[in-house]
C-alpha cells in the first residue's frame, strides 16, 4: 500500500464486484481517486463459508486489484492478516476515509441486503458523503423488475423471460422467438450414460499470488467445511474467458439435453462451472448470453442447448435477483410450511447410506459446486420432504457453493427449492420421490436402499417422505391444481397403504430428529 495521500473520490469495491466496467469505477477518475478493496473476518465467517469459496474470491480480488493498478489506478488492498484489519466494511473504509480524507465515498450498490443497511449507515459513521451507485452489470434493473412486477396476481420466471427476450432480442426472429417457441425445456430432460463422452471444465495451475492465498485460507480457515486442494477455479477475467471458451468449444452442444441428468463419478457433465466466475464479476452476462447466441446462428450448437444456457443467464438469474429486492427484508424469514426440523448434520459430512444423498454431498465438499438438480432435487427435495427449517437449508447453501450469494442464493432456496414463500416464485413444491432420481441418475444402482420399495426394511427414504409431507402439508397445498394429480393418487390408495406409508416416514423423521443419519 502506497503512501497515505488526499483523494477526491474513494472508491469501495467488494469482492463480488470484479469488473473494470463497474458503475462506482465508471464514475471515477484514477488520476483524482483511489480504490479500497479489503478482505474482512466478517464477510468471510458469518456463515462458514467453504475454504474453496473464500480462497477463490481472495485470489481473484487480489488478482483484480493488480489488473487495476496496471490500468493506472491507485489501489488501497487490504489483506486479512494486515495489521489493523477491523474485520468489517464499515470499519476498513473509515480506516481508509481517515488515511485519505476523501470528498465522497462511492460503491455500486452490493448482492445483500444486510450489507446494503450497512453501507446505508456510512454517512453518519464517517462523516463523508456516500454515493450508493445503481449496479448496471444486470440486464434487468430492481426499478425495471419492479415495473414489470407491479400490479401482476402472479409473477412467474417465464412471462419475465419472454419480455427479456423481446427486450435484447436474444434468439429472436422477426419479433418471434427462434425456432417458434420460447422455451424448450421438454428437450432437455434425458438422462445421461456413462459411456457418453463427458468433458471436463477448464482447469487452472494456482499461482504465486493464489499460492499465497490458500495458505492463508488453510491456516485462518481450516476448520471450515470443503476441501482446500486441488484448487483449479479461474482467478482473473482472462483465466474467465479461457474458461467460457472451452465450455462452448466442449460442452455446450449436450448442455441442454443433459442439465437435468445425474452421473456417479462425473462432477460436471455438460455444465459449464462459469456461475462462478458471472457471479463475481469476472465474466459479463450479455456478453456470455451474445457468444452462446452466436454459437447457435453459427451451427455450432442446437437450439435447446443455446436456449436452455441462455434462459438460465436471461431469466432465471436476472428473475431471482428482482425478487429477492423487491421482497427483502421480510423474505428471508418466509416459512410457509411452518418446518422446523434442525439440518441434518449429515450435511456437513456426507456421512448417508442414500447413495444420491452422499454423491451430491461429497461432490459439494470437494468442489464447493453441484449443479442445479443436484442441489434442487437431491439435496434439497430431502430438507423439503423432512420438514428442515429453511432458513437452515438457505445457510447451508450460502456456505457450501462457490458461486453463492444472497441475492441468487436466497430466492433459490426458499422460493424454488424449499416453497417457504407460499408459491411467489414457484408454482408448487419441487419434490419426488425415488423414482424420479432413478429417472434421472444412476445414484440409486449399489445403493444400500431400495429405490422399488416404498415402505420395510431398506425401503429408499424418499418415497414414504414424499406422501407423507403431501399428507401432513394438505391444509397449504392441497388447492394447488399442480397438485391434483399427487393429491388424488394419495385419495386412492386405500388405508392400510396409507398408514403405512406415514408410519415409515415417521421413522425415518424420528432417526433424524434423534441425530442419527439415515
Amino acid at each position: 500500500m502506497s503512501d497515505p495521500q488526499p483523494c477526491r473520490n474513494l472508491v469501495v469495491v467488494l469482492g463480488d464486484q470484479l469488473s473494470p466496467d463497474l458503475s462506482s469505477l465508471k464514475r471515477a477518475d484514477p488520476a483524482s481517486d483511489r480504490v479500497l478493496m479489503a478482505e474482512v473476518w466478517r464477510e468471510a465467517t458469518y456463515v462458514r463459508h467453504h475454504k474453496k469459496k473464500i480462497a477463490f474470491l481472495f485470489a481473484a480480488m487480489r488478482h483484480f486489484a493488480e489488473e487495476l493498478r496496471a490500468a493506472g489506478w491507485m489501489v488501497d488492498y487490504v489483506t486479512l492478516d494486515a495489521d489493523g484489519n477491523t474485520g468489517s466494511f464499515q470499519g476498513e473504509v473509515a480506516r481508509a476515509a481517515a488515511r485519505h480524507r476523501p470528498e465522497r465515498v462511492l460503491v455500486t450498490e452490493p448482492g445483500e441486503w444486510r450489507v446494503l443497511e450497512d453501507m446505508r449507515a456510512w454517512p453518519s459513521a464517517l462523516g463523508v458523503p456516500v454515493d450508493i451507485v445503481t449496479d448496471t452489470r444486470f440486464l434487468c434493473s430492481v426499478s425495471e423488475f419492479r415495473a414489470w412486477a407491479s400490479g401482476r396476481r402472479q409473477r412467474r420466471m417465464e412471462h419475465f423471460y419472454r419480455q427479456m427476450r423481446r427486450k435484447t432480442g436474444l434468439l429472436m426472429e422477426g419479433g418471434k422467438p427462434a425456432g417458434g417457441q420460447w422455451n424448450f425445456d421438454a428437450d432437455n430432460r434425458r438422462p445421461a450414460k456413462a459411456d457418453l463422452f463427458m468433458p471436463s471444465p477448464r482447469r487452472f495451475e494456482p499461482d504465486r499470488i493464489t499460492r499465497e492465498v490458500l495458505d492463508l485460507v488453510a491456516r485462518r480457515f481450516g476448520d471450515h467445511i470443503g476441501d482446500l486442494e486441488p484448487f483449479w477455479f479461474a482467478v482473473t477475467r482472462d483465466q474467465a474467458q479461457e474458461a467460457l471458451d472451452h465450455f462452448m468449444e466442449t460442452a455446450l452442444a449436450g448442455f441442454g439435453t443433459y442439465q437435468d441428468a445425474m452421473l456417479r463419478g462425473e462432477k460436471f457433465l455438460f455444465h459449464s462451472m462459469l456461475s462462478v466466475y458471472l457471479n463475481a464479476g469476472l465474466l459479463d452476462p450479455m456478453d456470455l448470453c451474445r457468444k452462446v447466441e452466436a454459437a447457435y446462428r453459427n451451427g455450432q450448437v442446437p437450439l435447446n442447448a443455446a436456449e436452455g444456457y441462455i434462459r438460465q443467464i436471461l431469466g432465471w438469474r436476472e428473475y431471482v435477483r428482482g425478487i429477492y429486492w423487491m421482497e427483502m427484508p421480510d423474505y428471508g424469514d418466509s416459512n410457509a410450511l411452518n418446518a422446523f426440523a434442525p439440518l441434518p448434520d449429515f450435511y456437513w459430512t456426507a456421512q448417508t447410506r442414500m447413495r444420491c444423498m452422499r454423491e451430491a454431498i461429497t461432490q459439494t465438499i470437494e468442489e464447493a459446486y453441484a449443479h442445479h438438480i443436484q442441489r434442487l432435487m437431491i439435496t434439497g427435495n430431502f430438507a423439503l420432504l423432512t420438514g428442515v427449517r429453511p432458513q437452515e437449508v438457505h445457510a447451508w447453501y450460502l456456505a457450501v457453493y462457490a458461486d453463492a450469494y444472497e441475492w441468487v442464493e436466497l430466492p433459490n432456496t426458499l422460493g424454488m427449492s424449499q416453497f417457504a414463500d407460499g408459491g411467489l416464485l414457484g408454482s408448487k413444491p419441487y419434490m419426488s420421490g425415488g423414482n424420479y432420481i432413478n429417472k434421472m441418475s444412476d445414484y440409486c444402482k449399489g445403493c444400500d436402499y431400495d429405490v422399488r420399495r416404498r415402505t420395510g426394511k431398506g425401503a429408499c427414504p424418499f418415497n414414504a417422505l414424499y406422501w407423507d409431507f403431501l399428507d401432513r402439508n394438505a391444509d397449504v397445498l392441497k388447492g394447488n391444481p399442480r397438485l391434483n394429480r399427487p393429491y388424488a393418487t394419495w385419495a386412492a390408495m386405500d388405508a392400510d397403504t396409507r398408514k403405512a406409508l406415514k408410519a415409515h416416514a415417521g421413522e425415518v423423521l424420528e432417526q433424524l430428529a434423534g441425530g442419527r443419519p439415515v
